[in-house]
């Protein structure tokens, strides 16, 4: 399998090299050439373990820089940290269904691919002899998820960057109270969108990322949409199970569109999926693409759902090149017009093209909490972020739709009591962070600022 970047501009790369490289040189994102079919194999798929199904998907991704073997060690490896031995277990929940995704050791869906890639790096980096320096951005917590992946290995050194104050103080804390030699926490002034904006620019610095050898552990890092392909296969021969469905509908929060983007490559790699529901909160620039064809960046919103507090989705670039049927040349044109004015308007038969695979709502936070409360009366806990995908599912109309849970609510337990008047159970994960040391530097978010600091850190 080879990869190209969705610009055009950037020779194409093995499986080995994406990862590493992680945001393409001409600024593109990389997807594979083609994409593997499982249409004709979802019967034998469907009885295989979630670690073994994960093998089975990531193989032709990932062949010839590693055999089945490898792959099914990294993928075992992997799921060692997470709590149920389903990994990602489909539990019902009021009128539809949870696939809770948040039983990885921060408690969040970023777990999932973040194990994975943490595991990946160190055994790219052992067959290399080299080093690499992660920097991230961080609305919560992909933060989290990648200190816990890569903590205390050889050979990787990390930079997380997180908006001061608009992170929970879970995720917060479970950032900050690693205190890893190869880790640095870095609380910027600004928005998630700055920090991502910031990180951008210096990867596109490309004197500096080849000196310091910066790798990617965003969504933009293909390995990381790759991961999460696995657990819609999983949560769909679930469903199947319990209801004898045929084809699902799939309802995802998102705010930088690389959940729901996996939902998407999961559907053209055969998995028989009727819809894909999308889930915004206010800041809802992926409802109002969706809705209107109107992408446009306005002023980030504080809400509930902090983690999808985000106006500009860096995974959406993606999906534009699908429907610019992978033509570079037209999703280069959009994107100088994303930077230029802030705002992409798709045209009516695109707009048509991209509703007939995804259909979005703007769920608010009177909504949100209503969905936690209702939940909550009848034995489901959710936390703020999940409450969106289920209040999509709501507005959608359809029946026994598969909700991705996105993270435990003990997270942001102040908005679950907020909305439901109770406190939620607390994992002792949770309240072991409590008195633990922490470490953090701040800084603006700017592209020299941001550098300096690696500088001094790295030497």
């Amino acid at each position: 399998m080879r990869y190209r970047s969705t610009r055009g501009l950037s020779p194409d790369l093995s499986f080995s090299q994406v990862v590493l490289e992680g945001l393409a040189r001409d600024g593109g994102l990389y997807l594979p050439e083609s994409l593997p079919q499982f249409g004709s194999r979802l019967s034998e798929l469907s009885r295989l373990r979630y670690q073994d199904l994960g093998m089975e998907i990531f193989t032709p991704f990932m062949t010839p820089d590693f055999n089945p073997g490898e792959i099914a060690e990294l993928v075992e490896r992997s799921c060692q940290n997470f709590e149920h031995r389903e990994i990602t277990p489909l539990v019902k929940g009021g009128d539809h269904w949870i696939l809770e995704l948040w039983h990885g050791p921060t408690l969040a869906f970023k777990d999932v691919a973040l194990q994975f890639l943490g595991n990946l790096f160190e055994v790219l980096l052992k067959r290399s002899g080299g080093e690499l320096n992660i920097l991230g951005a961080t609305s919560g917590d992909t933060g989290s998820a990648a200190i816990h992946g890569v903590r205390g290995k050889e050979r990787v050194r990390i930079f997380i960057l997180h908006p001061q104050g608009k992170v929970s103080q879970v995720q917060e804390r479970q950032m900050t109270s690693v205190l890893d030699d190869n880790v640095v926490n870095v609380a910027v002034t600004g928005t998630f969108d700055d920090a991502q904006s910031c990180v951008k620019e210096i990867f596109s610095d490309l004197e500096f990322k080849d000196h310091y050898h910066l790798g990617a552990i965003n969504s933009i890092n293909w390995a990381r949409v790759m991961a999460q392909i696995v657990y819609y296969f999983y949560g769909y021969f679930r469903w199947q199970e319990k209801t004898g469905g045929q084809a699902a509908v799939f309802s995802v929060p998102t705010g930088n569109f690389g959940d729901i983007f996996a939902g998407i490559l999961a559907k053209r790699m055969g998995l028989p999926i009727k819809k894909l529901v999308l889930g915004t909160n206010e800041n809802d620039i992926l409802s109002r693409a969706f809705q209107s064809g109107d992408y446009s960046t306005k002023a980030v919103v504080p809400t509930i759902s902090p983690s999808m507090d985000i106006q500009l989705a860096s995974n959406f670039e993606r999906y534009l090149y699908f429907l610019a049927d992978q033509n570079p040349e037209v999703l280069r044109r959009w994107m100088e017009e994303l930077g230029k004015t802030g705002a992409i308007k798709l045209e009516p038969a695109l707009l048509a093209k991209a509703q007939a695979e995804v259909q979005a709502f703007r769920v608010d936070r009177t909504l949100a909490s209503d969905v936690m409360n209702r939940y909550l009366k009848r034995g489901s806990a959710l936390d703020p972020h999940t409450a969106v995908g289920v209040g999509a599912a709501e507005l959608s109309g359809e029946k026994d739709v598969i909700c991705l849970s996105t993270a435990h609510p003990a997270k942001f337990s102040e908005a679950f009591e907020a909305a439901t008047g109770q406190r939620p159970k607390i994992p002792a994960s949770i309240l072991a962070l409590e008195g633990k040391p922490t470490r953090v530097v701040t800084s603006a978010a700017t592209k020299s600022a941001i550098q300096k600091l690696m500088t001094e850190k790295i030497g």
